[in-house]
């Protein structure tokens, strides 16, 4: 990798900080944000370091050739701004999510159609199957978030799996972790075990959650390698298919409460008028022409350096 300052880090930490802010809104991926930031082939090429040949290197060359093998710097500075995040602003995020959803919808509303034009502008050429792949994929995520949420399930290969497919969802831009595990059925299930400090359920998850993580990067990086404009194409689609659940204006049909955690598990979007109660719709407009603004900011922030 090229040589990085201080101050690259510091800003590679506060983009994990936005990443994991953004996987605590159910609906938003961070796998978005790493994309419009400028760091999401690097996290997936990272990630696919990962292997039994690092561990090679580590008992042959030392721990620093292994260390730079594995891009540590870089994967030290980003999981420790998510980690930042989760601990400090997950509570903050979660209660303008309880208290303030149009506005916190709306923000991100106008980022994530940003991110849209700004993930598709990648595509260097467009053809039918570019197309097709952009179709299938918006398709596909608002398919997702349109399914029923599961009962509660606690079977321990089911749990397994669930981690997997949630931490997939999770470094995919478009598609909500959080909100995969409320469709499995294993939101509740997960939540009371770190509650309860289950560690067999606990390690179950994380079990899961690193083997996804590590094949689904190896078939991302792939992709990227081989079918580049056809993956951007169909992550472009995905992000345009998960507005459906980030619309800001709802009409709630049915909540479950998972402790103490209330999640909406059945909803329709409707317009601002159509909207019971006071839709903020001044303050709603501004917001996501702030978070739309945002992203072009941050491109031509990045595009100085």
């Amino acid at each position: 990798m090229k040589g990085r300052q201080l101050l690259d880090y510091v800003f590679i930490t506060l983009k994990g900080i936005a990443m994991g802010a953004a996987d605590v809104v159910p609906g938003v991926s961070g796998g978005t944000i790493a994309f419009i930031s400028g760091i999401y082939e690097e996290l997936i090429s990272s990630i696919n370091n990962i292997n039994i040949s690092l561990f090679t290197t580590l008992r042959k060359e030392g721990l620093k050739a292994f260390w730079d093998k594995a891009n540590g710097n870089f994967l030290l500075a980003l999981f420790s701004g998510i980690f930042i995040s989760v601990l400090s602003l997950a509570k903050f995020l979660s209660w303008l999510l309880e208290n303030q959803p149009i506005l916190l919808w709306s923000f991100f509303f106008g980022l994530v159609l940003a991110s849209i034009f700004f993930v598709g502008k990648e595509i260097k050429k467009w053809s039918i199957a570019t197309v097709v792949m952009f179709i299938f994929g918006a398709a596909i995520a608002y398919f997702i978030t349109e399914l029923p949420p599961n009962e509660n399930v606690d079977s321990l290969p089911y749990l397994f799996l669930s981690g997997a497919l949630a931490v997939c969802a999770m470094i995919l831009p478009g598609i909500s972790g959080a909100f995969i595990l409320v469709l499995l059925g294993s939101y509740k299930t997960i939540l009371d075990a770190v509650h309860e400090r289950d560690v067999k359920i606990v390690i179950t998850v994380a079990l899961g959650a690193v083997f996804g993580l590590l094949s689904f990067a190896r078939l991302l990086k792939w992709m990227f390698n081989h079918y580049k404009n056809i993956t951007l194409a169909l992550l472009t689609g995905f992000i345009l298919g998960s507005l459906n659940k980030i619309w800001p204006w709802k009409k709630v049909l049915e909540t479950k409460t998972f402790g103490d955690k209330t999640v909406v598990i059945d909803d329709i979007n409707v317009l601002p008028g159509a909207f019971e109660g006071d839709n903020q719709l001044i303050l709603a407009i501004i917001l996501a022409i702030i978070g739309f603004s945002l992203i072009f900011i941050l491109e031509r922030v990045a595009s100085k350096k």
